[in-house]
């Protein structure tokens, strides 16, 4: 899958990585409703094309993954402060 690596220079592969580790910091911090939406900016780092045919769960089931992710924060990292601004 990653083979277009292999013919890449030490130097090509250091700014890679820099520039991957910026993307994760980036949906790292994200805070509130950043956490949970559509990601195609960290997606478009990939040499791979974003398929346009993503699919999605129906709503009840895509808002019990919300609420299971949600809860996993809470048991995760249960100090983490309050952002309760709207979307």
């Amino acid at each position: 899958m990653d083979t277009d690596l292999d013919d890449k220079d030490r130097e090509w592969l250091i700014a890679e990585i820099i520039k991957l580790r910026g993307a994760i910091r980036e949906h790292r911090d994200a805070s509130g409703h950043e956490l949970c939406w559509h990601h195609p900016k960290m997606w478009a780092l990939l040499p791979e094309a974003i398929p346009a045919n993503i699919a999605v769960p129906p709503w009840p089931q895509f808002m019990r993954g919300c609420i299971k992710y949600r809860q996993s924060l809470d048991e995760q990292l249960p100090n983490a402060a309050i952002d309760d601004r709207e979307a």
